[in-house]
């Protein structure tokens, strides 16, 4: 048996490109039949829908309430979710998996690290960090920075890239630096849940344990989203 986790999900609590609530986004999962999901929303410096000029402590509150909700959501329904964030830096963008909360208000001056800054302290800290869809083309996206000394793992597959070879691109630049690979649908609209996700033989206890099971080799990496995966708000 297999069981799947999605870990790279949006909100439109704190993400200003999502389309549904936290509990939204929980109950689309959940009927799909996944086994948990890692929330995702961009941080402050990114996509964020969190205003600006609030005091830190308010501004992270905001920054975690469609996790929160999507938490408590899945604990009715039988989801596990996990709490991520996806930093930004003009154009780079990293999943950071292993922090939480807490970790978030100790640094408020975290907006004026540099990146290499941020991704050292993640893993000072014992984050994890995947560089998402270092390949996907824009027009609003600058060209991306690779960063493979200070990451873990590339997202060599993601479900919100147009183009099969920005796929590609990542999945030869995780071979070349002997990155871990990551696969995440990128979805943020609880009406489709895109392709991509990644498969565990075991249901994982924590965002510690899906640290540990990357390490371990134990996630399978999945392209593809069956029609029953896909949620029309009936079921």
């Amino acid at each position: 048996m297999r069981y799947l986790y999605d870990p790279h999900v949006h909100t439109c609590q704190a993400s200003r490109c999502g389309r549904s609530t936290g509990a939204e986004i929980a109950a689309a999962y959940a009927a799909a039949g996944y086994a948990g999901i890692i929330v995702t929303d961009h941080f402050l410096n990114g996509w964020t829908a969190v205003p600006a000029g609030l005091p830190w402590e308010e501004r992270i509150r905001i920054f975690c309430s469609g996790y929160e909700e999507a938490r408590r959501a899945g604990e009715r329904l039988g989801l596990q979710v996990f709490l991520g964030w996806e930093y930004c830096d003009n154009g780079s963008e990293f999943l950071t998996y292993g922090l939480n909360a807490d970790w978030l208000l100790e640094h408020p001056d975290l907006l004026s690290w540099s990146t290499p800054d941020y991704l050292r302290a993640v893993h000072r800290a014992g984050g994890f960090l995947s560089h998402a869809h270092p390949f996907r083309r824009r027009p609003d996206i600058p060209p991306v920075r690779l960063y493979p000394e200070l990451c873990d793992a590339a997202e060599v597959f993601n479900g919100g890239n147009g183009d099969p070879s920005e796929n590609a691109g990542a999945a030869w630049y995780a071979r070349q630096f002997r990155l871990l690979h990551t696969a995440g649908s990128d979805t943020h609209w609880a009406g489709k849940i895109n392709p991509g996700a990644m498969a565990f033989p075991r249901r994982l206890d924590s965002i510690r344990d899906f640290i540990g099971a990357m390490r371990d080799g134990e996630g399978e990496i999945i392209e593809t989203a069956p029609e029953s995966l896909i949620y029309n708000g009936n079921r």
